[in-house]
């Protein structure tokens, strides 16, 4: 079978225990393992932009010049984070866990994991867990 594209993911219908199959798992894996390269691609650019820098004489410039370093660190500590989010849902894809809400069980769909390949939760528990963090945020 040809390699399914990210059309024929969200056009799929078939039968439930048809959910995660050969084909959805391989597909959800080299999107995952790509954006673990995008993301460390940016990070040796980063480090390679960061070690490139002169340190400038004129104080406005020096501060705007770590502002944007600040910046630039802020993004990196969160792809870093998802990047550690990636490397564990590899491994649930490795041990069959997959595509299964972790409060329910139930499949999170692959709409929803289109959207958000690293999501670990199905759209209902993701809202349920919300509510309750707002309802004691209060």
């Amino acid at each position: 079978m040809a390699k399914l594209t990210e059309q024929d993911i969200l056009a799929w219908h078939g039968p439930e225990e048809d959910y995660m199959n050969a084909d959805h798992l391989q597909f959800f894996r080299e999107l995952l393992l790509k954006m673990k390269t995008e993301l460390l691609a940016n990070a040796n650019q980063t480090s390679q932009h960061l070690q490139e820098q002169e340190a400038t004489p004129d104080p406005a410039d020096r501060a705007t010049l770590e502002e944007e370093y600040a910046l630039e660190l802020r993004t990196r500590d969160r792809e870093r984070k998802l990047l550690l989010k990636i490397d564990s849902t590899l491994r649930k894809l490795d041990d069959g866990s997959y595509g299964y809400c972790e409060d329910t069980g139930e499949p999170i769909g692959l709409a929803r994991l289109m959207a958000r390949p690293t999501a670990s939760l199905s759209l209902e528990a993701q809202e349920r867990r919300e509510r309750l963090k707002r309802q004691y945020a209060d």
